[in-house]
């Protein structure tokens, strides 16, 4: 694979890790909110990794693993697979209060946090210089 499109790749890789990090956190605050208080990062990535609430996250986890494999085995990608990945991820960040799963789920946290919209803007321009 070029480096232009594995340049591409880690740019989003690290635009998706960014969203990721943010969504992480304002499904903490509302677990903690809804639920109980998260005592300890064990707790936390337990939670993370097993909890219901925080199911629909993983999706957008096993999406940046496909990513990082990718980027592993560069020299087995085309531009082309490169783009299929760009346009997979635009997809999987396009809020839908009518879907279901990751795009209803990610819509609702943009209507209740703030700190997501402005996420969601970031990734939007990371998604504008690729």
């Amino acid at each position: 694979m070029p480096d232009a499109s594995a340049n591409r790749l880690t740019a989003l890789r690290n635009g998706l890790l960014r969203l990721h990090k943010c969504l992480l956190e304002t499904e903490r605050a509302a677990y903690e909110r809804d639920i109980e208080r998260i005592t300890s990062s064990g707790q936390y990535l337990n939670l993370v990794l097993t909890d219901p609430w925080f199911a629909w996250l993983r999706d957008l986890s096993q999406f940046i693993v496909v990513i990082d494999e990718a980027l592993a085995d560069e020299h087995l990608l085309t531009p082309a697979d490169a783009a299929r990945l760009v346009a997979r991820a635009r997809e999987m960040v396009s809020p839908d209060e009518a879907g279901n799963g990751f795009r209803r789920r990610y819509f609702e946290a943009m209507q209740r946090d703030p700190g997501v919209v402005l996420a969601h803007r970031d990734m939007m321009r990371v998604f504008a210089e690729l």
